[in-house]
Parts: C-alpha cells; sequence; structure tokens
C-alpha cells in the first residue's frame, strides 16, 4: 500500500454547479473528512506537539482511546489545544485515575469558534498531561476528525 497526498479540500459529488431545482440538477459536492492519530504518554508534562491540521480545517471531533490507564495519585488531565485555546479535556481533579477505554470532548461555547475554523494558517496541536499526585503509567492515542477546507475556510467554492 502507498500514501498520497493531495492539496485539499477534496469536493466529491456528481454535480458541480446546480442547473435547476430538482435532484441530480442540484449541486450535491461535499468536503472529505479525514483524521489523524498521534500518541501521547504520562511523560508529556509540558505541551507536546500531536499534530498540525490545515489551514481553513474545521473539526468534527477529537476522540482519546486510553490504552494504558494514567494512574496519578491524585488528579489526572489530558488537554489538546491549538495555540491558547484549549479544545477539549479528559479527567480532572479527582483521584480517579484515567481508565481504559474511549474518551471524546464535549465542545465548550468558549472553543466553538476554533473547531469551526483553525484559522488562516496551519495550527498545531498539542497535548498536556497534568497530574497533581504522583503520576504513573499512563498512555493513549488521540485523534482529531476533521474537513479539510480552503485556507479562507471555504469548503465548496461559489463559482468554477
Amino acid at each position: 500500500m502507498a500514501f498520497a497526498s493531495h492539496l485539499g479540500p477534496w469536493l466529491l459529488g456528481t454535480v458541480k454547479n446546480t442547473t435547476g431545482t430538482t435532484a441530480g440538477t442540484i449541486r450535491n459536492m461535499g468536503a472529505t473528512t479525514v483524521t489523524q492519530t498521534a500518541p501521547t504518554t504520562v511523560s508529556d508534562t509540558t505541551a507536546t506537539t500531536l499534530f498540525v491540521l490545515p489551514a481553513g480545517a474545521m473539526i468534527q471531533s477529537f476522540i482519546v482511546n486510553i490504552t494504558t490507564a494514567y494512574a496519578g495519585t491524585t488528579g489526572n488531565t489530558l488537554t489538546v489545544t491549538i495555540g491558547s485555546t484549549t479544545l477539549g479535556t479528559v479527567g480532572g481533579a479527582t483521584t480517579t485515575p484515567l481508565s481504559v477505554g474511549r474518551a471524546t470532548f464535549t465542545i465548550t461555547d468558549a472553543n466553538v469558534a476554533t473547531y469551526e475554523n483553525v484559522g488562516s494558517t496551519d495550527a498545531i496541536v498539542t497535548v498536556t498531561y497534568a497530574c497533581a499526585g504522583t503520576a504513573s503509567g499512563g498512555a493513549a492515542s488521540v485523534t482529531c476528525v476533521y474537513t479539510v477546507r480552503g485556507s479562507d475556510g471555504v469548503a465548496n467554492p461559489t463559482s468554477v
């Protein structure tokens, strides 16, 4: 199997331009959704780069697959950010470890604009692990599901 790259967005569909009012004559093209995944461990106590999203990308979701429990003694938190914007957090200030399993972020009012458009330049996504007590164990993979768009955030050109 080989890998290929493509400058996005990659539009798929059968009707490029609307020429009528019935199905089959109305534009039905959309931009593709893609993912990037990177590992993180208990040792990522300072902002560690996970991956870079292309300018204009629209984030659909983040998925955190915890493969080894984070067993810190007091509070275990994984925080994912772009610049100074927190995109989501898993865990919190409790004594409960982050157990093996899957976690997702909740989109808050404070970060919805970044989810809608990461900006006009490529966005570096980082992760930070924090533990108020003694940290031990802990590994996960973080996946970002996003739509590739133009650097201006446009997925569909207004004219061709």
